[in-house]
C-alpha cells in the first residue's frame, strides 16, 4: 500500500495543474446537479416490521383521511371561564374557521363538539389534520398554520398552533463556523505557517464541498432524514482537516530532513497516506455497518457520512499533494525555508526534549499508577450511563420560544403531559359489523389499563371496516410510565377476535424505534470490537496491541455516554451548552456514537503506534519504541484531537437539541479518546508489556496479510531503486 501511495502522491505534485482541475470540475458538476436534483429531507424515523409501522401502512392504505400530518392548536383564554363566554366560543369558532382553510388542511374539529376543553373553562385544543404527511407539508403550509389566531391574539387570547405538523429540518447557521475557527487558529499554531494552515483548510473544504455536494445530489432519489447532511457535515470537516493534517506535517518534516518536494510528498503520501487509508476505511466501515441493524434511516445516515469521509480520503491523498505541490518550501515557517537552514545539522538533528518526549517518559515512569488512575476515572465517568433512557426528541425538549415548545407547555398547562403525545389504536377487520364489534370492547380494555386517562370516541373510515381511537396517557411521550402503557395496552388488546388492532402515534413509534434500536446496540458493539481487534492485528501484526486497543475504545465509549447522560439526561451544567430542558437521549446517538467514535480512535491508534512499530522493527527496545512514538506524534495527534473537538464543539451551539447532544458526545468522546486513552493509557500498557506487546504466533503472522501501513516495504524499495530518490 505504501509504495502504491508514494506513487499516487508524486504522480499528483507533478500533475498538479490537473488534479486541482480535476477535483474543481468535480466540485462545480455535483454543485450544479445538487442544486437541480436536491429532494426533500424527511424528519420522521420509520421503522419497518414493527407495529406502529404497520399501523401507519394501514390507515394509509384503508384510511387516508387519517394519515396525513396532525396538528394541535392549544388556545388559552385570558381568564378562566372564558371558553363557557358567547365571546369566547366566537373566537375558538373562528379560530377552527381559520384552521380549516389552510391549504394542505383536510379539516379541523371544533373542541366545544368534541369536549377538547380544560375544565376550568380557559384552555381549548383544536385538532387539524392535513392530508400529507408532515415531510410533505410545504413551508408555506407550515408558516400559514403557524400563524392561525393572530386576530385572536390581538384580543388578548393565545393561539399556540404545535404538533407533528411543525417537525422541520434543523438549520446549520453561522454558530458551527466558530468550530471551523478554532481549527485554523490551531493549525496556525501547530504549522507556524498561514500558507500551511490554509492550504490544509481549504483542501478540507473542497473535500467537504464535494461530499455535501453529491449528498443533496442523491437526495432526489434516496430520502434522507434532516440529520443526516449535518452528521456527514460534521464528520467531513473533522476527518478532511485531519488526515490533511497528518500528509502536511509529513510533507514538511521530509522537506526538513532534505528531500526534494516531489519526494517529500510522495513519501509522506507513502507513509502517513497510509495511516489516512487505513484509518478512514474504519470509519468508513463502521459507519457502513449501521446497515446491519436493518433500520432504514440509521442505514442512510451511516451511508451519508461514510460518503463524505470516503470523499476526505481521496482528497487527502490526491489534492493535498497537488497544493503542496505549488506551496513548495512556503509550508515551512519563514525562517526554515531557505535551503541552509534546512541542510543544517540543527534542523536534520531530532529534538528529544519536546513536551512528547517529556510526556512519553513520565507516562513510562509511572506506568502502573497512570493505568490506574486512568481506568478508575473513566469508570466513574461511566456511572451515570446506567440510567441512560432513549427516545426520540418531543416539543417538551424544544428550545424555548420556538413555536412547538410554546404549544406542547400551554398544552401541559391546562391539560397535562398526556395530551402533548396521544397513542392511536387502529381497529380493523374486513367487514364494518366486524370492527363495529370489535371497538367497544377495544375501548373497554384500554380504559381498565393503568395509566390511561381518556379514550377519545372513535373516527371511522367511510368503509366501516377501519376505526381509529386516541389514547390519552397521564404521563408525558418521554416518560417511561408511558412505555410501559404502550406495552400494557398492546397486551390487553391482542385478544381481541376477528380483528385486528394495531398502537401507533408518535409516542408509539419512538418508543418502538428506541426498544429496536436497543436490541441492536449490542451487536454493533460486538461487531465493531470484533473489527477493531481483526484491523489492528492486520496493521500491527500482534494480538495484544489490537486487544489492548479495543478495550481503551470501550472505555471511550462507556465515559462518554457516562458524561453525556450527566448532561443533557440529567441536566447536570446544562446552562453551559444552551440546553432548554434535559430528557432521554436521542435513541440513535449511542449506535451512532460508536460507530464513529470506533474509527475516530483508531486514527489515533495508528498514528501513534505504527511510530513504534516502525522504530522497534528498526531495532529500537521496546520500551525506546514507545517513546519515540509519543514523542514524534504527540504534536501532531494534539493538533488533530483539537481541531475535531472544535469542529463537533460548533454544532453544541446549534439550537436543535439533538444534534447539540451529537456534537457535545462526539467532542467529549474524541478528548477522552486522544488525550486519556491513546496519550495516556496507551503509552503506559505498552511500557507494561515491553517486548509481548508485538507477540504473533508464527502461523499467525503467515496467514495474515502484509498491509505496511507503516511504509517498512516502501523503504525496502526505495533501497532498491535510489534513482527515484
Amino acid at each position: 500500500m505504501a509504495t502504491l501511495l508514494y506513487r499516487l502522491g508524486r504522480a499528483s505534485l507533478r500533475r498538479r495543474r490537473l488534479v486541482v482541475a480535476v477535483w474543481l470540475v468535480v466540485l462545480v458538476g455535483l454543485g450544479v446537479a445538487a442544486a437541480t436534483l436536491k429532494g426533500p429531507t424527511a424528519s420522521n424515523f420509520t421503522m419497518p416490521g414493527t407495529e406502529s409501522q404497520q399501523a401507519l401502512d394501514l390507515l394509509a392504505e384503508r384510511f387516508p383521511a387519517a394519515s396525513g400530518a396532525t396538528g394541535t392548536i392549544a388556545v388559552k383564554a385570558p381568564a378562566p371561564g372564558q371558553l363557557g363566554t358567547p365571546e369566547g366560543q366566537a373566537v375558538v369558532g373562528q379560530v377552527v374557521q381559520e384552521a380549516a382553510a389552510l391549504p394542505g388542511v383536510v379539516g379541523a374539529v371544533d373542541p366545544f363538539q368534541v369536549q377538547a376543553l380544560s375544565p376550568d373553562g380557559r384552555y381549548a385544543l383544536v385538532q387539524v389534520q392535513f392530508a400529507e404527511g408532515a415531510d410533505a407539508v410545504t413551508d408555506e403550509q407550515r408558516e400559514a398554520y403557524e400563524k392561525v389566531g393572530a386576530q385572536a391574539e390581538a384580543q388578548g387570547w393565545q393561539i399556540a398552533p404545535g404538533g407533528e405538523v411543525l417537525n422541520a429540518e434543523p438549520e446549520v447557521g453561522s454558530t458551527e463556523a466558530l468550530g471551523v475557527l478554532v481549527a485554523a487558529i490551531v493549525l496556525v499554531i501547530t504549522f507556524g505557517s498561514l500558507v500551511a494552515a490554509g492550504m490544509t483548510m481549504l483542501n478540507a473544504l473542497i473535500g467537504v464541498g464535494v461530499g455535501m455536494a453529491g449528498l443533496f445530489a442523491l437526495s432526489g432519489v434516496v430520502e434522507l432524514t434532516s440529520t443526516a447532511p449535518i452528521l456527514a457535515l460534521m464528520l467531513g470537516l473533522a476527518v478532511g482537516i485531519d488526515y490533511s493534517l497528518f500528509i502536511t506535517s509529513r510533507h514538511r518534516q521530509n522537506l526538513l530532513d532534505g528531500l526534494e518536494p516531489d519526494e517529500a510528498v510522495g513519501r509522506a503520501v507513502g507513509t502517513a497516506g497510509s495511516a489516512v487509508v487505513f484509518a478512514g476505511a474504519t470509519v468508513v466501515i463502521a459507519l457502513a455497518g449501521l446497515a446491519v441493524v436493518d433500520i432504514p434511516f440509521l442505514t442512510v445516515m451511516g451511508l451519508a457520512a461514510a460518503g463524505t469521509v470516503t470523499v476526505a480520503v481521496l482528497v487527502a491523498i490526491t489534492l493535498a499533494p497537488a497544493l503542496l505541490g505549488f506551496a513548495g518550501r512556503r509550508v515551512l515557517p519563514r525562517k526554515l525555508r531557505g535551503r541552509e537552514a534546512v541542510e543544517s545539522p540543527a534542523t536534520g538533528s531530532e529534538d528529544r526534549s519536546g513536551f512528547g518526549f517529556r510526556w512519553a517518559h513520565w507516562v513510562t515512569k509511572l506506568r502502573v499508577p497512570v493505568i490506574l488512575v486512568g481506568v478508575l476515572g473513566l469508570g466513574l465517568l461511566a456511572l451515570p450511563a446506567q440510567d441512560m433512557r432513549l427516545a426520540l426528541p418531543d416539543a417538551a425538549t424544544a428550545p424555548e420560544g420556538t413555536p412547538a415548545r410554546v404549544s406542547n407547555d400551554v398544552i401541559r398547562e391546562g391539560f397535562g403531559p398526556g395530551f402533548t403525545g396521544r397513542l392511536a389504536v387502529v381497529v380493523t377487520s374486513d367487514s364494518p359489523q366486524t370492527t363495529q364489534a370489535a371497538v367497544p370492547q377495544v375501548t373497554a380494555l384500554i380504559q381498565r389499563t393503568e395509566n390511561v386517562l381518556a379514550v377519545a370516541p372513535p373516527q371511522v373510515d367511510p368503509s366501516g371496516r377501519t376505526a381509529l381511537l386516541g389514547v390519552i396517557p397521564k404521563t408525558g411521550p418521554t416518560d417511561a410510565a408511558t412505555e410501559t402503557l404502550v406495552n400494557d395496552i398492546r397486551a390487553e388488546v391482542g385478544s381481541i377476535g376477528g380483528a385486528q388492532v394495531l398502537l401507533t402515534g408518535v409516542t408509539a413509534i419512538g418508543i418502538d424505534v428506541s426498544e429496536k434500536l436497543t436490541d441492536a446496540l449490542p451487536v454493533y458493539l460486538l461487531l465493531v470490537v470484533g473489527l477493531s481487534i481483526l484491523l489492528l492485528m492486520l496493521v500491527f501484526r500482534s494480538i495484544l496491541v489490537p486487544v489492548k486497543a479495543a478495550l481503551g475504545f470501550l472505555l471511550t465509549v462507556a465515559a462518554t455516554f457516562g458524561i453525556t447522560v450527566w448532561v443533557f439526561q440529567q441536566g447536570n451544567l446544562a446552562g453551559l451548552v444552551g440546553l432548554d430542558t434535559p430528557g432521554p437521549l436521542i435513541s440513535f446517538l449511542p449506535i451512532l456514537l460508536i460507530g464513529i467514535l470506533f474509527g475516530l480512535a483508531m486514527d489515533y491508534e495508528v498514528f501513534l503506534v505504527s511510530r513504534m512499530r516502525e522504530d522497534f522493527v528498526h531495532g529500537d527496545t521496546a520500551h525506546q519504541a514507545t517513546i519515540n512514538g509519543m514523542g514524534h506524534g504527540a504534536r501532531v495527534v494534539t493538533a488533530a484531537a483539537l481541531i475535531m473537538i472544535s469542529v463537533f464543539g460548533g454544532f453544541v451551539f446549534l439550537d436543535d437539541p439533538v444534534i447539540k447532544s451529537m456534537g457535545f458526545a462526539l467532542a467529549v468522546g474524541v478528548a477522552i479518546d486522544a488525550f486519556v486513552v491513546r496519550m495516556t493509557i496507551v503509552p503506559a500498557v505498552m511500557s507494561l508489556l515491553n517486548n509481548s506487546a508485538w507477540w504473533l504466533p508464527r502461523w499467525l503472522d503467515k496467514v495474515l496479510p502484509n498491509v505496511d501501513v507503516e511504509g517498512e516495504g516502501l523503504r525496502a524499495h526505495l533501497d532498491r531503486e535510489p534513482a527515484n530518490v
